[in-house]
């Protein structure tokens, strides 16, 4: 509506407003946080929980109507029609730029249950930020290092512990749990300092999916494993969101059957852990695939565009 405008000022406009939707859900979250501190029953949880996640789509849902204001979007999106929001997902996603969580949660907010993050410990201790998160129920992790398990081999497993109990929470209520599983936002930079075999992605992590396969694998009902394209360009993307530049953003979602894993087989096992990275490896070279040639599809179909203009 406003793409009129210089990209600054649509800058600007967009910063504000994004500040000020966050600001209200996000005090509005914070404030069911203090009351399920002070109020620690399960019945106040869960109606609170319900609470909560609609307070997270309304804040999605004007996320997208600032996005409909400042920029004239094409939303490319296929594998909605077999999402069901009583059911629980597992979602694995590459993750390209800050822009991601806000297009994925406006995308799927009335397909699937809102969408939960797993947080470093440290963001709990953040104002507002860490209790708001915590009212959501997103689960705060605290990963042994490898140097850590080194010293002290009686402290392998606890992180599955960890995150069989941060999950146990999700039992009653329809949930949608997200995995990064590149563990970072793509960069070129970072995709040849990994050395990745991809063109378009970094290399898959296996151990966080895993992990939450172990502890709630049996809950989930699907995997969906989605792939995130922005034609245009994959640096600055919420830059140039912002600034009302971006034009098209696509999204592929599908739908898979979840991979059991065992606990204990998995700890204690390297040629279980090798044949689950495989696997992954495997999804992440299909992705791979996929990204180029939705890309290839967009450049042809710009040159076709452009070659009319010109007749």
């Amino acid at each position: 509506m406003l793409t009129f405008l210089p990209g600054p000022v649509l800058f600007i406009l967009s910063l504000s407003l994004l500040i000020i939707n966050t600001t209200i859900w996000g005090s509005l979250i914070t404030i069911g946080g203090i009351i399920k501190l002070l109020l620690p029953f399960k019945v106040v949880r869960t109606v609170l929980t319900y609470i909560m996640n609609r307070f997270m789509w309304a804040w999605a849902t004007c996320n997208g109507g600032i996005l409909y204001l400042i920029s004239n979007i094409e939303w490319d999106i296929s594998g909605l029609e077999k999402l069901d929001p009583n059911r629980w997902y597992l979602l694995i996603s590459n993750h390209v730029s800050g822009f991601d969580i806000a297009a994925q949660t406006y995308v799927l907010r009335n397909h699937i249950p809102m969408l939960k993050f797993f947080l470093k410990k440290e963001l709990l201790y953040v104002p507002i930020l860490g209790l708001g998160c915590w009212a959501l129920d997103m689960p705060f992790m605290n990963r042994t290092s490898a140097a850590k398990l080194k010293k002290n081999p009686k402290l392998k497993g606890k992180d599955l512990e960890t995150t069989r109990r941060a999950c146990e929470r999700f039992k009653d209520v329809p949930t949608s749990i997200i995995n990064y599983v590149e563990g970072s936002r793509f960069t070129e930079e970072k995709r040849l300092r990994q050395d990745s075999p991809y063109r378009h992605l970094l290399r898959p992590k296996a151990s966080g999916i895993a992990f939450t396969l172990s502890a709630m694998g049996e809950q989930f009902t699907h995997l969906l494993n989605i792939t995130l394209v922005y034609p245009e360009t994959s640096e600055k993307v919420l830059s140039n969101v912002m600034h009302g530049r971006t034009k098209k953003v696509v999204m592929r979602i599908e739908v898979l059957p979840v991979p059991h894993v065992d606990a204990n087989d998995y700890l204690n096992h390297a040629d279980t852990r090798v044949a689950f990275q495989r696997w992954l490896n495997q999804l992440w070279s299909e992705k791979d695939h996929m990204i180029d040639d939705l890309l290839q599809q967009h450049q042809k179909s710009s040159a076709q565009q452009q070659s009319t203009l010109h007749k």
